[in-house]
């Protein structure tokens, strides 16, 4: 944000909203958005008016939201979800100036008490081994979707990125050293609120080739500004608009289905969760796959590599 953009926002009477939607993160902004409207179509549902919900009306939306039978359909929503959503609510009360019902302890509780009830073991989906991104790639094809698709695949994998990471990619955070060298700015991302800015250093490799796909990509839609991943038109024109974070995970899940494997195990984080796995399995320094991942604690990294791993020199192995 400029100096100039900077001194229009203050000659606003509205620059308290649009700072506040500056503090927040896009992703967050949107899913706060998302969990409020579910959160009103459930008041009306119960003919509740929203805003003036009680403290216990908020804790039976949230149980109702992991029933097996939601009032207003769909699955029942992940723990992590029910805690993003009540951040969600307080976050409007708080626009209001209101206090906010859900802040309360009883609710606090009441979500410790569903950990227990409904199970608070996350989903954790498949990592895509090095192996498995081969077979991908040789099914992606040779027409436009298929660079594009391909670009996708193996950048993510070998730059460990976000699904939000990869939609929000654009062509001056790409800074090409080499043929086989590759310099990402990684300028929103998940664990960088601040927007300060990532460096991840691609290589090309000898199988993967996350930079040929890429240029390849880039110089087959003809996109030399804006987003890197962008939709396409009809007739196979580049739109100028960046693909969805669901548009990756939808890309994953159909190369993983064309390669032979079940789409219900993998995400589009298996791209991130692969280069880790792929990394430690062959002996790469945790440290040095920090630096790729931008993981602030080791211990996150490791929870990656431990199922992997569990059967690699086994306690076992010299007397079982």
């Amino acid at each position: 944000m400029t100096q100039l953009d900077i001194s229009a926002i203050l000659q606003q009477n509205c620059c308290r909203d649009i700072l506040r939607k500056a503090a927040q993160a896009e992703n967050t902004r949107n899913a706060y958005e998302k969990g409020w409207k579910i959160f009103i179509a459930w008041c009306e549902h119960k003919k509740i008016e929203p805003l003036k919900a009680s403290t216990d009306d908020v804790i039976g939306f949230l149980v109702a939201m992991v029933s097996p039978n939601r009032p207003c359909g769909g699955k029942p929503l992940a723990l992590s979800t029910l805690k993003l959503y009540r951040s969600a609510l307080n976050d409007r009360w708080r626009q209001q100036g209101e206090a906010s019902p859900a802040a309360e302890r009883s609710v606090t509780e009441a979500l410790q008490g569903l950990a227990r009830l409904v199970g608070g073991e996350p989903r954790r989906v498949k990592a895509i081994r090095e192996c498995q991104m081969r077979t991908m790639l040789d099914l992606c094809g040779d027409g436009l979707h298929g660079f594009r698709d391909a670009a996708i695949l193996s950048l993510g994998f070998a730059a460990a990125l976000r699904r939000s990471e990869l939609s929000a990619l654009r062509t001056e955070n790409l800074q090409r050293k080499s043929s086989s060298k590759l310099m990402i700015n990684i300028r929103q991302s998940k664990t960088d609120q601040q927007n300060i800015g990532q460096n991840v250093a691609v290589i090309d490799g000898k199988t993967i080739r996350p930079i040929q796909h890429l240029y390849r990509w880039l110089e087959a839609s003809g996109i030399r500004t804006g987003y890197v991943f962008q939709t396409l038109q009809r007739g196979g024109k580049a739109s100028g608009r960046p693909m969805d974070s669901g548009d990756i995970a939808r890309i994953v899940k159909r190369y993983v289905r064309k390669a032979g494997f079940e789409p219900s195990e993998y995400s589009g984080h298996s791209l991130r969760a692969g280069f880790v796995t792929s990394a430690a399995v062959h002996h790469a320094r945790i440290d040095k796959i920090m630096e790729i991942t931008r993981h602030k604690s080791a211990e996150t990294v490791l929870k990656y590599i431990r199922d992997e791993q569990s059967f690699v020199d086994h306690a076992g192995a010299s007397f079982l």
